[in-house]
């Protein structure tokens, strides 16, 4: 997050069809859960169009990267690469070990599967991580993992530049314009989304 070394996400491989509302959810929640950057690869595009559309309306820093060679994102990445795979070892037990890895200044890379994860991606990161040894959802896993790795400070998070603000209530909902008091209930700043 802003002031910590970069925290990435390499969503690694995508199916157009299949993958389309996955990939833009792992996108989503590296977002709002505290991530500097997600990296799709190139069948992603769509994907990384509609990431950017929330942070330009919700607010950022947020950055969104394409690649044509997702692989070299990760053996070139310099910092721990974190492999989020159901085959790893439980979050609990690396966390602290991530962690340090900020506070020592190193910037972290988290790889999300889609498809079928090519063995070498298990061999080049440095911790194959899981959030529990059951099949379960990527996008689950990457949240459980930001959540741990921030230890709840990115729920905290201020947001820079956005152009709707949601006010958090007890019934319904409300969208606002930055800086719009929640003073009423039903202006014209009220906006379903």
């Amino acid at each position: 997050m802003n002031d910590e070394p970069e925290v990435a996400v390499l969503r690694l491989g995508h199916r157009p069809g299949r993958d389309d509302r996955m990939t833009t959810h792992v996108g989503l929640t590296a977002r709002a859960l505290g991530a500097d950057r997600v990296v799709f690869g190139p069948k992603a595009s769509g994907s990384a169009d509609t990431v950017r559309d929330i942070t330009d309306r919700f607010g950022g820093p947020f950055e969104v990267e394409v690649t044509d060679a997702p692989k070299a994102t990760i053996s070139d990445w310099v910092g721990p690469v974190v492999h989020l795979t159901m085959y790893g070892l439980p979050i609990q037990d690396v966390q602290g070990d991530l962690r340090a890895s900020l506070d020592a200044g190193d910037p972290i890379l988290f790889v999300v599967g889609a498809e079928k994860v090519d063995f070498d991606v298990y061999e080049r990161a440095d911790y194959n991580v899981a959030v529990t040894n059951q099949p379960h959802s990527e996008v689950a896993s990457l949240a459980v993992t930001l959540d741990r790795l921030f230890d709840g400070a990115e729920l905290d998070r201020e947001w820079e530049d956005a152009d709707r603000e949601v006010i958090p209530k007890e019934t319904g909902k409300r969208v606002v314009e930055p800086g719009e008091s929640d003073e009423g209930g039903s202006g014209s700043a009220d906006r379903a989304e």
